[in-house]
C-alpha cells in the first residue's frame, strides 16, 4: 500500500472519535438549555471535543492530515442526516407512540445540519489554520496558547454562522447574541479545563508516532483533500 495513504492506529482512533462527536453534537444541539443566567444548547457537552481533536491532529500530523479528517467528519455527518431523514419518512407502526418525538428531533435536523455543515467547515478549518500557522511562527513552543487561540477563532466563527442559521426564529433574536457569546466562552473554558489531558495525549501520540509536523510551504486550500 502507498505509504502516503496509510494511517496509524492513533490517527484512526482520533478520526473515529472526531466523527462521533460531530454526529452526537448535531442531535444534542436540538435541545436549548438554561443553567442559571446562561442560555446554551446541549451540544456544548460534546462539540468542543472535536476542536481538541483538531488541535491534536494539527500538532502531530499537520494541517494536511487534519484537512482530510475534517472532510471525513463532514461526510459522516451528512450520511447520518440522510439516514435520519429516510427513517423519519418511513411510516410508524400503529402501536408505536414515539413518532411525534422522533419527528420533532429529525424534522429539525436538516436545518440544524445545514447550518452546522457550513459553520463546522468554517470553524474547523479556521481552527486548524490558526493552530498550524502559530506553531510554525513559534517554533513549536507555547502549545497551550496556540490551542486556546485557535479554539477561540474557530468557535467564534462557528457560533456566528451556526446560531442565526439553525435557530433563528426558534430562539428569540434578543437572546441570540448572549447565547452565542456564552457558547464561545464556555467552549473555550472547556478547552482550558481539558488542556492538561490534551497535552498528555499530544505528547503520548508524538512519542508513539515519532512525528511532530511543521507546515512549512504547504497549501491551505481546503479542497486539496488528498494532498497528504
Amino acid at each position: 500500500m502507498n505509504q502516503r495513504f496509510s494511517v496509524s492506529l492513533p490517527f484512526m482512533l482520533l478520526g473515529v472519535l472526531f466523527c462521533v462527536c460531530l454526529i452526537a453534537a448535531n442531535l444534542l444541539e436540538v435541545k436549548q438549555v438554561t443553567v442559571g443566567p446562561l442560555e446554551m444548547t446541549a451540544g456544548l457537552i460534546v462539540f468542543p471535543v472535536s476542536y481538541i481533536i483538531n488541535d491534536c491532529m494539527v500538532e502531530v500530523w499537520g494541517y494536511r492530515r487534519a484537512r482530510l479528517v475534517i472532510w471525513l467528519g463532514f461526510l459522516m455527518n451528512f450520511l447520518f442526516v440522510v439516514f435520519g431523514l429516510l427513517a423519519d419518512a418511513l411510516p410508524g407502526a400503529p402501536y408505536w407512540e414515539g413518532d411525534a418525538g422522533f419527528h420533532a428531533i429529525f424534522g429539525l435536523a436538516p436545518r440544524i445540519a445545514a447550518a452546522s455543515f457550513v459553520a463546522f467547515l468554517a470553524g474547523s478549518f479556521l481552527n486548524a489554520y490558526v493552530m498550524s500557522r502559530m506553531k510554525v511562527r513559534s517554533g513549536g513552543r507555547h502549545f497551550s496558547v496556540r490551542a486556546i487561540a485557535s479554539t477561540i477563532a474557530g468557535e467564534a466563527a462557528d457560533s456566528v454562522i451556526f446560531f442565526p442559521l439553525a435557530l433563528g426564529g426558534v430562539v428569540p433574536w434578543s437572546v441570540m447574541p448572549a447565547m452565542m457569546l456564552t457558547q464561545v466562552a464556555l467552549k473555550t473554558l472547556y478547552e482550558v479545563i481539558a488542556l492538561p489531558l490534551t497535552i498528555r495525549v499530544v505528547k503520548c501520540v508524538k512519542r508513539i508516532e515519532g512525528e511532530d509536523t511543521y507546515d512549512d510551504h504547504i497549501s491551505y486550500n481546503i479542497w486539496k483533500i488528498f494532498d497528504l
